[in-house]
């Protein structure tokens, strides 16, 4: 199902979004050398319980944690573990905010110490590739335009877009419709309509775009053990262009 959000929705998103970015700058300073994925979520989970909201993927199909902490191969949706991370780690902590019924969604990648130059330049490509598909963003253009400007620069930079997981709308639950994936045909696909919230969070590899699925059946990795990247930013679809509810300071 797709919901069209009022002003007044929107708003209350973008000030849940707020809260979400905000999180996201301290976590830039506290991730470091030695600390562990559960001492991060902890710490996020704090931090959200500070600012009046809840962490609303805790919960969530029986998920136990306020934070999917994804550690190198790991594409998306890992478990924060006791493991101390080592300098040139790629992390990625996604998280979902609920501020007074408002949700909003953001993953972020960090490097642990001083990245490697493969690690900086797959970041580097990945964020830009998230733009590319909020650019695409507009109303009246299509799904497929989003997924197109995404893998039409990813490829010819060397990396492979994961298929398996993708974008999606959001509120007033945490998944809705419409799916965004981040590749495909410009013009195919529904067509963006104003007051439609929806997330992209391109999932870039360095090796094969493919995936398999940990025995807990949460975590996804690359099939071939390559490095794995991603940004997500939660938008609304507006007369005036994609609006960012959780953009961060100096974006």
């Amino acid at each position: 199902m797709i919901t069209l959000k009022s002003p007044r929705e929107i708003e209350a998103m973008d000030q849940s979004g707020a809260v979400l970015a905000d999180i996201h700058e301290k976590l830039r300073s506290f991730i470091k050398p030695g600390i562990t994925g559960k001492a991060i979520d902890q710490y996020v989970e704090k931090m959200i319980e500070e600012h009046g909201a809840s962490a609303e993927q805790k919960g969530f199909e029986g998920y136990e944690y306020a934070t999917c902490i994804s550690v190198n191969d790991e594409i998306c949706h890992g478990f924060p573990r006791n493991e101390k991370l080592k300098k040139g780690d790629l992390i990625k902590v996604d998280m979902v905010i609920n501020l007074n019924g408002a949700l909003s969604d953001s993953c972020w990648s960090y490097a642990v110490g001083e990245a490697t130059d493969e690690v900086k330049q797959l970041m580097d490509v990945t964020l830009k590739a998230l733009y590319k598909g909020i650019e695409a963003a507009q109303v009246g253009n299509r799904i497929g335009d989003i997924g197109h400007a995404i893998q039409s620069f990813v490829e010819p930079e060397g990396f492979a877009v994961v298929r398996e997981f993708v974008g999606h709308g959001i509120g007033p639950t945490l998944h809705e419709g419409p799916s965004i994936p981040h590749f495909g045909e410009a013009g195919k696909g529904i067509r963006l309509k104003e007051g439609m919230v929806i997330t992209i969070e391109p999932m870039i590899n360095t090796g094969t775009w493919q995936s398999k699925m940990d025995s807990n059946g949460w975590t996804a990795r690359t099939k071939d053990g390559s490095l794995s990247c991603q940004y997500e930013h939660t938008l609304a679809i507006t007369k005036e262009g994609p609006k960012i509810l959780t953009k961060q300071k100096g974006e």
